[in-house]
């Protein structure tokens, strides 16, 4: 299955996030992190997902009569090529905005419906900005976002630290 494929989908992204951070994390904790999403349907995705090399099992535990596996991403294998983003169609970009989209909308909505939801408290914030740049200052503000990112994607899970979703998007709109 090509790659966009793979993880062009809402709740392939959503066990992707729930695998970062070098997080190793049950079925069973992944189908307690999505209740809008079918036990069944999570364990068709995971299935997809490690057929895939996306994930790997990092472990294997006996309980009640059956084998309960764990689950590592492979943070390189969970990206899209430069080169297959710059071969992408119109329809394939459509298609991948539109799973973001429906990611983001989950995810929020899983957050929101959590008992220690506090979006004021979280500094939950979800604006938007027209903003005005040539070439060189769009490419300046990729970069120091970039840069301001880097050192932080690669935070362990620790005992301080609670995994966020950020979602940087960044597009020309009509104008003058």
């Amino acid at each position: 299955m090509d790659t966009v494929e793979l993880l062009v989908h809402p709740v392939r992204l959503r066990i992707v996030h729930a695998l970062s951070g070098g997080r190793v994390v049950t079925t069973g904790q992944l189908v307690a992190r999505m209740p809008d999403v079918s036990k069944a349907t999570v364990y068709r995705h995971v299935g997809v997902l490690a057929d895939a090399g996306i994930i790997e099992v990092a472990g294997e535990q006996r309980i009640r009569g059956f084998v309960e596996r764990s689950y590592r991403l492979h943070r390189d294998r969970a990206t899209i090529p430069a080169d297959r983003v710059a071969a992408a169609t119109p329809a394939e970009l459509r298609a991948a905005f539109a799973a973001a989209m429906a990611t983001l909308i989950a995810e929020f909505d899983a957050y929101l419906d959590g008992a220690a939801a506090d979006p004021v408290a979280d500094l939950v914030g979800f604006r938007q900005h027209a903003i005005w740049l040539s070439d060189d200052e769009r490419a300046d503000l990729v970069e120091a976002m970039r840069a301001a990112l880097v050192t932080r994607i690669g935070n362990p899970p620790a005992p301080d630290r609670r995994p966020h979703l950020l979602s940087p998007i960044l597009f020309p709109i009509t104008g003058d």
